[in-house]
């Protein structure tokens, strides 16, 4: 294995005159590796930073995105691979990672940093990472995934015929929702079996006809529970006995398992006119639910406890915000996941990491919730912590 700080790297870097890079930190899903039953059964978050070796100066001239690596896709592709199929190794992962990236088109090398911040470790540890280096002249010993090769470029290991075509813009963006879906309750919008097969997958559509978008992932029913973790926030009333009776009907949604409740904090808050410190929160679960529905059952209960949005960040009775649903990462018109703002909350944070030491945030800006509760910039808000609110009754 070639380490990214040893010398291998630098030397192909002087000879080939190749020193731009595109970089991807923080790229998480929950995958299934691991040589333990449990890794193989629970899933775990597993983080990779990708720096990418290419030369911008063509894309650079043209301001055009089929001059250069489309870093959104590629993105997509280590995310795949980090949820796809298991691996005992660390190292086989990164190697896949490696081929899924050296497979594009313009890709002249790659680094790959994979880390495992939740290993089974019997010790105080922080994280364990696996770095690799590949490049043209030391290709990855595992085969691209075939998705990486049908998006677009030459093997690793040799030439194609002729260039293929990167994807575009067009083929990354998320889309509206599916006409005619339901726009509130707890409903679990199904996914059309010819929306899974993708764009121009049906047999009966005429030549020339554009192809079906692809679904909204923000949709997507779980093929097994996710862990999620939501937010909650009261000011207004007596918030304590309003959080908890909140947290009992989140409790009764079909489809969503409650599994722990963080410690109370007292906050200042933040942004919007003057008014009460809030009591905060923080609810972990194991959902069947699509993102979406999840949404939808959180604003039902906020409703049911008579939220009413007349003021952005005003008082309010009961907030219940979807911080994180499994590795979902990506973001529509009404939810972004993760919670865009999640890593520099202090009352989501702390909470968090009382009842999961070892929680990592999905997504970039991410990282271990412990580390980031310590840098959060309203840490200084948090009044007081009760830690036994929920099992004192």
């Amino acid at each position: 294995m070639v380490g990214r700080a040893g010398g291998t790297g630098t030397r192909w870097r002087k000879e080939r005159g190749v020193t731009d890079r595109i970089r991807l930190v923080g790229i998480s899903a929950t995958g299934h590796h691991g040589v333990l039953p449990e890794e193989r059964r629970d899933g775990q978050t597993f983080v990779a930073d990708v720096v990418l070796h290419v030369d911008t100066r063509d894309a650079a001239a043209s301001d055009e995105l089929a001059a250069t690596v489309d870093y959104a896709a590629v993105a997509r592709e280590v995310a795949d691979v980090l949820s796809g199929e298991p691996a005992d190794l660390l190292e086989t992962v990164a190697e896949r990672i490696a081929a899924a990236v050296l497979a594009r088109r313009g890709v002249q090398a790659v680094d790959v940093t994979l880390h495992k911040p939740q290993a089974p470790i019997p010790v105080p540890f922080a994280d364990v990472v696996v770095e690799i280096h590949r490049d043209r002249a030391h290709p990855p010993v595992v085969a691209a995934p075939t998705a990486a090769v049908a998006v677009g470029a030459p093997a690793a290991n040799g030439p194609t015929t002729g260039p293929a075509p990167l994807p575009t813009i067009a083929d990354l963006v998320l889309p509206a929702p599916a006409a005619g879906a339901a726009a509130g309750g707890l409903a679990v919008p199904a996914l059309e079996p010819e929306a899974l097969a993708g764009p121009g997958a049906t047999a009966d559509a005429a030549p020339g006809t554009p192809p079906a978008p692809p679904p909204d992932r923000m949709d997507a029913v779980p093929a097994e529970p996710v862990q999620v973790v939501l937010a909650l926030g009261s000011n207004v009333g007596a918030s304590q006995e309003t959080l908890r009776d909140a947290i009992h009907a989140l409790g009764d949604v079909p489809g969503l398992e409650v599994t722990a409740v963080g410690p109370l904090a007292r906050t200042a808050a933040v942004g919007g006119p003057e008014q009460p410190d809030f009591l905060n929160t923080v609810v972990l679960g194991r959902t069947t639910l699509s993102p979406r529905a999840l949404l939808r059952a959180c604003q039902a209960v906020e409703e049911r406890f008579g939220r009413v949005r007349a003021e952005r960040w005003g008082p309010r009775t009961l907030d219940v915000d979807v911080i994180m649903h499994g590795s979902t990462v990506g973001a529509t018109d009404d939810l972004e996941l993760p919670h865009p703002r999640a890593h520099e909350r202090a009352f989501v944070l702390l909470p968090w990491t009382h009842v999961d030491p070892r929680a990592v945030l999905p997504g970039l800006g991410g990282g271990p919730v412990a580390a980031l509760a310590q840098t959060a910039p309203d840490r200084d808000g948090i009044r007081w912590v009760n830690l036994d609110w929920w099992t004192a009754g």
